[in-house]
């Protein structure tokens, strides 16, 4: 019976030291194993032993943490007041360090990350943080990373939450952006105007142009028509005289019948008011074959005797 008992003890505590010598170490941690209160390695993720009551392990969490960065107020370069707070990530590159390096690391990183933002922001003016935020993120992540290098951290980034002036500030800058807005507005609307009147413009000159170039068209294509009307007349009336030379020339006209049209002539100039005709110069020589003429006529016996 105490055969019995003694190896059930045995096997109970067998099998506490064997649960006290396995650790199971999840994928995304690491474990620091110590032995009496000294390091002695870091084990990987996966099932690991240890000697019971005699090595300790600490795990630590290899993935990307949060600090949260509580709101502060903080002085800008031009002495405005304004309330501040941020958000920190990091992650843990080498677990002895984050171990053994810094007591606590959330703390020291809250405080760390507080301190380096009011130096960030004082040294900016009040517009330039407002706007700035990018550039303020990547200072303090530049900044907060080489000071948590010696914990075995890296930060990964850091984000400003909120920056809040004052409330007369506050007050003072939606009035400022109104105006600014109002004064885009007024500036928009005197170019659009500007513009409109440019437009108005060039259509009216378009027009005028179009107007000049139109009557220049119809007083070339009016100068054109008269032209070629008189250039018709002119080759009508070319025409009628070669057909009228051309007549007189194929009847071979003697100077009778030159006289008696000349005398046509004459008839037609004396049928008016006129009190005188003058007669040209060559008209002696046509009386005197209109002399000729009447003798003609007179031996002919188509003309009576005026003695008879």
């Amino acid at each position: 019976m105490e055969a019995l008992i003694f190896f059930v003890v045995l096997a109970v505590f067998v099998l506490i030291v064997a649960a006290a010598s396995i650790r199971i170490i999840a994928p995304y941690e690491k474990g620091v194993i110590e032995r009496l209160g000294r390091y002695r390695r870091t084990a990987s993720p996966g099932l690991t032993l240890i000697v019971p009551f005699i090595d300790r392990m600490r795990k630590v969490d290899m993935r990307e943490q949060i600090v949260d960065v509580p709101p502060q107020e903080v002085i800008t370069k031009d002495n405005v007041g304004v309330t501040v707070d941020a958000i920190v990530f990091y992650e843990a590159t080498d677990p002895v360090k984050l171990v053994y390096n810094v007591a606590d690391f959330f703390s020291a990183a809250t405080k760390l990350a507080q301190t380096n933002l009011r130096n960030v922001i004082g040294e900016m003016e009040l517009d330039q943080a407002l706007t700035s935020r990018d550039n303020i993120n990547t200072k303090l992540r530049e900044v907060l990373d080489d000071a948590t290098d010696k914990w075995g951290t890296r930060v990964v980034r850091v984000e400003i939450k909120r920056i809040d002036p004052p409330a007369d500030i506050t007050q003072a800058m939606h009035r400022q952006m109104k105006a600014e807005r109002e004064k885009r507005a007024n500036i928009l609307e005197a170019e659009g105007n500007r513009q409109a009147q440019i437009l108005e413009a060039e259509g009216v000159k378009r027009s005028t142009v179009l107007r000049a170039e139109g009557e220049a068209e119809a007083v070339r294509r009016v100068a054109e028509a008269e032209r070629y009307r008189l250039e018709t007349e002119a080759q009508g009336e070319s025409d009628a005289i070669n057909l009228v030379y051309g007549a007189i020339k194929a009847a071979e006209p003697d100077d009778k019948l030159i006289a008696i049209q000349y005398l046509e002539s004459l008839k037609v100039v004396a049928d008016g008011q006129a009190s005188k005709i003058y007669l040209p110069y060559e008209a002696t020589g046509i009386l005197s074959t209109i002399g000729g003429i009447g003798d003609l006529l007179k031996d002919s016996g188509d003309i009576p005797d005026a003695t008879q």
